[in-house]
């Protein structure tokens, strides 16, 4: 078996992760430009990371204007096969000890999943406690994480591989907060944040909440939880216990420098309503959320244009709205998706 970072750095397990990482992408130029030698870029690679010389490349960065803007990191595709190649790894390890309803980037989990147990919860509890975290990905605590990381990893080389990976993650957008026992300038001497887009990001962030999940389920107690990423749900028949429950959470958080949204954290009766994961949900109900409605209308609107001009297929066109329709099949949207593609030629 060899040891965890050889199994890392083999061959096979990098070839693995080349064609992962490949996944709909084959055709962009550096993904076939590494791909044509892949034999070769591998193993040049694998040398870099057996002798510690790897480092990673430039990011390139973006903003996504959708629901809100998000500042998206894409790394080099060399460095994505390291991403992948790392966590069919270590992955697993850390999988066993995850909490049943963490549900984002994890087998057998994912999105529709997620909105299947908070709706089951939505029927069996009267009020529900809504959180999300203040810009999360941009807060994470390189120390921290890399303190959670090292209590289930042994192996000093994967661990230099992770801290790599972790400092190279490039500057995030602006942020200055203060948390208990800081001083004026703890919030600049800190590294935080990590990339949205890494296959070791998403990886992270469930490793980063792990605390949270048990603390959720182990101390307070509660049944009724779902979380996905930096999204979660607590259930409960009683309102008062969520509103302690709330400051409960917030007080673990300050321990890993994160902080509840102000805005977008109450406590609700379920009967009305509450948006997770772009669905509306209601104890006998699923619809779309209003504003995932509007943005798919736009994006729809963009797909005729771009086939007109030539710069889409009309094939790529219906795969997108097929892929929309499979999302909103998840709900209760029979009239809305003959509303929307009535015109499209699509069935909805």
């Amino acid at each position: 078996m060899g040891t965890l970072y050889e199994r890392v750095t083999s061959f096979s397990n990098l070839l693995q992760a080349a064609r992962r990482a490949a996944r709909g992408k084959r055709f962009r130029p550096n993904v076939a430009a590494f791909s044509l030698n892949v034999e070769e870029e591998l193993h040049s690679l694998q040398q870099e990371l057996v002798s510690h010389r790897y480092r990673p490349g430039s990011y390139r960065t973006f903003i996504i204007r959708d629901k809100k803007p998000r500042f998206i990191s894409a790394a080099p595709f060399r460095d994505r096969v390291v991403h992948h190649a790392l966590c069919n790894i270590i992955e697993p390890i850390f999988d066993r000890g995850f909490l049943f309803d963490s549900y984002a980037c994890r087998k057998g989990k994912g999105t529709h999943a997620a909105v299947e147990r908070a709706s089951t919860f939505a029927r069996r509890y009267r009020y529900v406690l809504k959180c999300d975290l203040e810009k999360y990905f941009p807060s994470i605590d390189h120390e921290i994480l890399f303190t959670q990381m090292t209590r289930r990893l042994h192996d000093p080389d994967v661990l230099w591989l992770v801290r790599t990976i972790v400092d190279g993650s490039n500057p995030q957008p602006a942020m200055v907060r203060h948390y208990p026992g800081d001083n004026l300038f703890t919030p600049f001497e800190r590294r935080r944040g990590i990339p949205i887009g890494n296959q070791t990001s998403q990886f992270f962030a469930n490793v980063y909440l792990d605390r949270l999940d048990h603390y959720v389920k182990e101390t307070l107690r509660t049944p009724g939880y779902v979380r996905y990423a930096d999204d979660f749900l607590l259930f409960d028949h009683d309102k008062h216990r969520l509103h302690d429950h709330r400051a409960a959470i917030e007080d673990l958080l300050m321990r890993v420098r994160l902080r509840l949204h102000p805005r977008k954290c109450f406590v609700a009766p379920v009967t009305s309503g509450f948006t997770f994961l772009g669905y509306r949900i209601f104890p006998a109900l699923r619809r779309l959320d209003a504003d995932h409605v509007r943005r798919f209308k736009r994006r729809l609107r963009r797909y005729h244009q771009a086939v007109a001009e030539g710069c889409m297929s009309d094939a790529q066109r219906r795969d997108c709205i097929r892929s929309w329709i499979a999302h909103a099949r998840y709900a209760d949207t029979a009239h809305v998706r003959s509303r929307i593609l009535g015109d499209s030629g699509e069935s909805a």
